[in-house]
């Protein structure tokens, strides 16, 4: 299907690995100019044939940096995927439940999860209201499943959810879509890397790695029985910020394997 994407421009933050990587490939595959964010630059992001910039989106001057670039390399911009984020942030571990967590781990986790997309979006709307473009945050099933992974993190994909709510109904009228896509759980690091989430939630649990992973599709309701891949959750973002989902704004997509059973 042609999603008459071709020679639009957008910014992807997150984007050296995992669903970030995914949305840049889908993107550039459907011809759109992208400028691809991250704190790591890696061989399979520069693979892509995006162009890259490596910054730290977490701090507050790293967003208006990445406008600028954005808007030196672009001029309008059509798209606004912001993807940052990580259910591991602010520590090593984040298993222990909510009376672990110190306020240095919620501010972190609040840093990147929430307030990097609060101020990519505020440096990058300018331009988008030029293009009368569309945003997409990649919020997380947690937001609305808030035992479903540490407390910072789904607390912090919760106000994700309804600041794109806000924003699309503070926008609409001016030409922005907003919508935003919750992920269940995916094949990516926060679960597969050995000193990631699903590794300590596995050691946390008298598990190995692997009877987590095995286990967890099931244990969650994911009907389908298995991890989402992270291109599923890019094809997603790539039909939202397309002309063919032009009424579509104020959305929250599920891409979960059926996980959330509420209506």
């Amino acid at each position: 299907m042609d999603l008459r994407l071709d020679g639009k421009t957008a910014l992807v933050t997150g984007a050296s690995r995992g669903i970030g990587l995914a949305i840049v490939s889908a993107l550039v595959d459907e011809g759109v100019r992208v400028l691809a964010a991250s704190r790591t630059l890696t061989p399979e992001l520069a693979a892509t044939g995006a162009l890259t910039m490596a910054v730290d989106l977490a701090r507050p001057d790293g967003p208006i940096r990445l406008a600028e670039r954005a808007a030196a390399e672009f001029g309008p911009l059509d798209i606004l995927v912001n993807n940052v984020g990580g259910g591991d942030a602010g520590g090593d571990d984040q298993t222990g439940g909510f009376l672990s967590f110190t306020d240095e781990q919620w501010l972190a986790s609040f840093e990147l999860n929430f307030l990097a997309a609060v101020r990519t979006t505020r440096a990058a709307l300018p331009a988008l209201l030029d293009a009368r473009g569309a945003i997409v945050n990649i919020s997380s099933i947690g937001a609305r499943m808030p035992h479903g992974g540490p407390v910072t993190y789904t607390t912090a994909k919760a106000a994700l959810t309804a600041f794109g709510k806000a924003l699309a109904e503070e926008f609409g009228p001016r030409g922005v879509r907003v919508n935003t896509v919750s992920p269940g759980a995916v094949r990516t690091a926060m679960w597969e890397a050995p000193d990631g989430y699903g590794a300590q939630l596995a050691t946390s649990m008298g598990l190995s790695h692997e009877q987590l992973l095995a286990a967890l599709p099931g244990a969650t309701g994911m009907v389908t029985g298995r991890f989402v891949e992270p291109a599923e959750v890019a094809t997603a973002v790539a039909y939202l910020v397309s002309p063919l989902a032009g009424s579509v704004t104020g959305t929250d997509h599920l891409v979960d394997g059926g996980a959330l059973k509420a209506a």
